[in-house]
């Protein structure tokens, strides 16, 4: 913490917080036409206005609705932009979320700014502050979460017009020099696992507990887009001996030959990215691969995905041997800072950032999980279930919005994500 934000009472501190996490997603908006906030590109992804609406609507139904003197925006909002909350109330279908033309953008922006405006004059009283203190931390960090959904589900959405509209026209990173690759060695024996101490967590990151594992050694740098290449030019997509029941079915009846957003354009592999359809660059870690893919990957290069465990870890002995900073890693706040585009173009310095990286492991409590009391605990639990977990964060993440323990989670299909790979050996 900064000795500025040390001066600051609780109240203030959460205020500033609470305001820049805001503002950060009116940034990511802004380069966006109104047309383009209201287009639903598929059932997983939803519009940017609807993800405008639903985070503020977190602050109001969560916080702002238990005081007595608040006056809610809209009624009909609970019901608009609930998104899976059974506790709360009904929600409207996430897969017509594109049909709900009206509110429009201008009421949406009036909506932000009514909560804004009551959270921002009620923060100035630190019992305000302290009394909702975790459920505001909650709100931050699910709105952090929901600015990665509107680059992913901006860039999807994009991607379906035959243009190839560019969402910003930055130049692509390239400050640092690939390393080379090595090993880490995780050894034999007890590790321990989870959350524990001062700082935010999700409550699927706890508790922390101890869990043995077999020696392995996880990869320094994730998998390229020309190490990836060379299995698509081995038949890796039309070679069923390296794929997941699953996910050959999959590959069949999607017809994928490639990574999501890779086309071929005079015999040559390009890829869309927020940036403009540009050639594939054999030393960018390949990304949008589903949890199939992954795996079917590893296989061909004789290797495997690492567990969670695994990568968490390697996680914690990387952050022992080296100083990593995540101020300095490729993150979505600091690509946007530096006027870069928010794509991965290097591997991280250490095992976050970059693209979210496939484990083998199913999503599941750890042992002696238990999901929070109340409408909070739908949050994270209900969801484990066939869902595989994904390690490190990737551009689309904030630097301040990741830690080793983090997990996230998706089905074996998803590949709209910045999903890639690193791999483990035994």
């Amino acid at each position: 913490m900064s000795s500025t934000a040390a001066a600051l009472s609780p109240g203030e501190q959460l205020r500033a917080s609470y305001l820049a996490t805001r503002s950060f997603t009116d940034q990511i908006a802004q380069p966006l036409s109104a047309e383009d906030c209201t287009v639903q590109s598929m059932d997983d992804a939803s519009p940017t206005k609807w993800h405008l609406a639903h985070t503020t609507w977190f602050f109001e139904t969560f916080i702002l609705r238990t005081q007595s003197d608040y006056r809610e925006f809209d009624p009909e909002f609970n019901f608009l932009f609930n998104s899976y909350y059974n506790s709360i109330g009904r929600q409207y279908p996430r897969s017509r979320r594109g049909l709900i033309s009206r509110p429009g953008m201008q009421q949406v922006e009036d909506y932000r700014n009514h909560v804004d405006r009551e959270m921002s004059r009620r923060l100035g009283c630190d019992d305000f502050a302290t009394q909702n203190a975790e459920l505001l931390q909650i709100g931050i960090n699910h709105e952090q979460q929901h600015q990665e959904l509107m680059l992913t589900d901006a860039k999807h959405m994009l991607s379906c017009n035959p243009t190839w509209p560019i969402y910003r026209d930055d130049p692509f990173d390239r400050a640092v020099a690939e390393r080379a690759e090595r090993w880490i060695e995780v050894p034999d024996g007890m590790h321990d696992i989870g959350h524990e101490g001062d700082g935010f967590a999700y409550d699927n990151e706890s508790p922390r507990h101890a869990t043995h594992l077999h020696a392995t050694s996880i990869a320094t740098t994730l998998v390229t887009n020309g190490e990836f290449l060379e299995f698509v030019q081995d038949g890796g997509y039309e070679r069923p001996e390296f794929w997941l029941s699953m996910g050959w079915a999959t590959v069949q009846q999607d017809n994928w030959d490639a990574p999501l957003y890779w086309v071929q354009q005079d015999g040559r592999w390009h890829q869309f990215t927020l940036a403009g359809l540009v050639p594939v660059d054999p030393d960018w870690p390949v990304t949008h691969v589903s949890y199939f893919e992954a795996d079917a990957f590893a296989r061909w290069a004789g290797k495997r995905l690492p567990t969670e465990f695994q990568w968490e870890a390697a996680c914690q002995i990387a952050n022992r041997s080296s100083d990593v900073s995540l101020e300095q890693e490729p993150f979505a706040d600091v690509l946007m800072k530096q006027n870069k585009c928010i794509h991965p173009t290097r591997s991280p310095a250490g095992l976050m950032g970059g693209v979210w990286q496939w484990t083998c492991s199913s999503y599941a409590g750890y042992p002696g999980y238990r999901p929070p009391a109340g409408a909070v605990g739908e949050y994270n639990g209900k969801f484990m279930c066939n869902q595989y977990v994904l390690r490190g964060g990737s551009v689309a993440t904030s630097s301040n919005h990741i830690r080793d323990t983090y997990r996230n989670f998706f089905p074996p299909e998803a590949r709209w994500q910045f999903t890639g790979i690193r791999l483990a050996d035994d």
